[in-house]
């Protein structure tokens, strides 16, 4: 029995089983949380709102989630009519593919990581723009024309977004001096003041820099007060309009799955990842409690704020955040060159 246990894990051990593992494994945990959070996310709102929220199907509704999955996948998968049925098909997967591929060169724990690449953050970045695409093309493939413009906008948004997003991803690639996220999360080892949220002395704008990075990630995921894609209350279900049963599901696990994508970079970046905030007994569960509040604060938010006006939305990118990331990025530049590596 044990010669055949130690068999198994040398098996697990090579490449291709490997990756086979955590790529079932990310999936189940993509899905567990996707299907957990939307419950979060409406007890959350309850609770905001002064009502009770999910309560009927298991103890305080625990067992929604399963139940609206079944709802979904039990409802007819309708295609329009005069619409091109394989990119009708593939925008959903196309929306969810990259935050699952994305999530692989994430570093849970110090030896948790499906894959530890040296351009890791530069992978999730690349992987990232094609978010922009699917949503584009699930619009265009509706052939509905204000799902057509419900894409474009979010077209738009996306586009300012990412480019206030990169400035700060630079930002720390010059701290960091890596764009290895295993590495980053090292050099943040020790006490909670050397997280790079709190590395003023590199850059007074430091804590700046994070709120950008956590706006930009709002608006990247489309969530509230940047809900662009989906706009209920004006566009009906905007550039989703057309979907239904588990091709609109996909979409909204897509939704979770790049929140949790968010939370977990910055949680990398920014807040130290699996260290522990005061230098002792460092792991993963570190990293999903700062991950978690993230996501937390991001369902806070939600229900918190309204939806902004579209062109408010692209003048905060414009006219605030670029300028003030440009700032952060060139401050940076000049206190490394002139006080950490003269």
């Amino acid at each position: 029995m044990t010669e055949a246990i130690t068999n198994l894990v040398k098996l697990l051990a090579t490449e291709p089983y490997r990756l086979l593992v955590f790529l079932v494994g990310m999936m189940a945990f993509v899905g567990l949380n996707a299907a957990y959070l939307v419950w979060v996310e409406r007890k959350g709102a309850a609770r905001f709102q002064r009502r009770p929220g999910p309560t009927e199907v298991g103890y305080a509704g625990l067992l929604q989630p399963i139940a609206d999955a079944v709802k979904l996948m039990s409802k007819q998968l309708i295609v329009p009519a005069g619409v091109d049925r394989t990119l009708f098909r593939v925008a959903p997967l196309l929306m969810m593919s990259p935050a699952l591929m994305s999530l692989a060169v994430i570093p849970w724990g110090e030896n948790l990581a499906a894959r530890n690449i040296n351009v890791g953050l530069l992978m999730i970045f690349s992987f990232a723009s094609i978010n922009v695409m699917a949503i584009m093309l699930g619009g265009w493939a509706s052939r509905n024309k204000y799902a057509i413009i419900s894409a474009a906008r979010v077209v738009s948004q996306n586009v300012a977004y990412e480019i206030p997003m990169l400035l700060v991803a630079i930002t720390m690639i010059m701290v960091t001096g890596t764009m290895n996220l295993n590495e980053i999360v090292q050099q943040q080892a020790g006490a909670f003041w050397h997280w790079n949220l709190f590395r003023v002395w590199i850059n007074p704008l430091m804590p700046v820099t994070f709120l950008i990075f956590y706006t930009c990630m709002l608006a990247e995921t489309n969530r509230a007060p940047f809900d662009m894609a989906e706009a209920e209350s004006e566009l009906v279900a905007g550039a989703y309009t057309e979907y239904s049963g588990m091709g609109f599901g996909v979409f909204f696990m897509a939704e979770y799955a790049n929140i949790l994508l968010g939370c977990a970079l910055a949680t990398v970046l920014f807040l130290g990842g699996w260290q522990s905030p005061f230098g002792i007994l460092s792991g993963v569960i570190w990293f999903l409690l700062k991950m978690y509040f993230l996501v937390f604060s991001v369902v806070w938010i939600r229900w918190t704020f309204p939806r902004t006006q579209f062109y408010g939305l692209l003048n905060l990118s414009w006219k605030i955040l670029i300028p003030v990331s440009l700032l952060t990025l060139i401050l940076s530049s000049a206190m490394i060159k002139l006080f950490h590596h003269a």
